[in-house]
């Protein structure tokens, strides 16, 4: 039986769902926090608690007590030039981005801190950024903005949580998911952007799925307080 639990909040589809995917292949068990079952397996390791991140309160009753890992995945992708967005954008993505981790964290601390108790390795809590934090980019104010507070909390809560649980974050790039999907629906144009990378392509679920389930797990024991990008090489090469 599977002795690893994990909740990953908006986790029924795009790279929430490649997570969820990835941790039920290694054998664990996990709770899976959004708004609707989406796509998630309908198998006995996976269960799914309908919740809103940005106005559900936490599903206590629905935790385990004891867990050994949380990923939180919401996001918003409001691409404006700054004189088109209005304070109120920024205040919604804050909210998504922001707000809704800070309480999820805050109602799961204590089911984290027992997780890394009841086994040999710390637990985990993985968050998401963007390239846009990092590089400057026309239109990426907002979602710019909230991401680099999720950068700022990672490295905070790093250090507060330790040692027992570790605090990591992904900066992707473009992506495609389904909150991505109208940057691919002309394959021309879509191709076209990939070839801006260094590696030539966009990123897909399973590159940052592949990541996360590393920083999640017991692997990356020595790991926390980073944010690493997983965007292609755009962020630290031209070519």
């Amino acid at each position: 039986m599977p002795d690893r639990h994990y909740i990953v909040v908006g986790g029924s589809k795009g790279i929430g769902l490649g997570l969820v995917e990835r941790l039920v292949a290694a054998g664990d068990t996990v709770t899976v926090l959004s708004r609707s079952p989406g796509g998630i397996p309908q198998i006995a390791a996976v269960r799914h608690v309908p919740f809103d991140a940005t106005r559900d309160e936490i599903p206590v009753a629905d935790v385990p007590v004891a867990l050994h890992g949380v990923a939180y995945c919401p996001g918003s992708l409001n691409l404006k030039s700054f004189k088109g967005l209005k304070p109120e954008i920024f205040r919604e993505d804050f909210e998504v981005n922001v707000i809704g981790a800070v309480r999820v964290l805050q109602a799961l601390l204590s089911p984290l801190k027992a997780g890394a108790q009841s086994s040999s390795s710390t637990s985990s809590v993985l968050l998401f950024s963007t390239v846009a934090c990092g590089q400057g980019m026309f239109a990426h104010a907002s979602i710019a903005a909230s991401k680099g507070a999720i950068e700022g909390l990672t490295r905070s809560l790093a250090a507060e949580f330790s040692p027992e649980i570790r605090v990591n974050c992904i900066a992707p790039a473009l992506t495609h998911t389904s909150l991505t999907e109208k940057f691919f629906a002309d394959p021309a144009k879509a191709a076209a952007m990939g070839e801006k990378y260094p590696l030539g392509r966009t990123g897909t679920v399973d590159d940052l799925a592949a990541a996360g389930v590393f920083l999640l797990g017991p692997s990356s024991g020595w790991i926390t307080g980073q944010v690493i990008g997983v965007d292609g090489g755009l962020s630290t090469i031209r070519k």
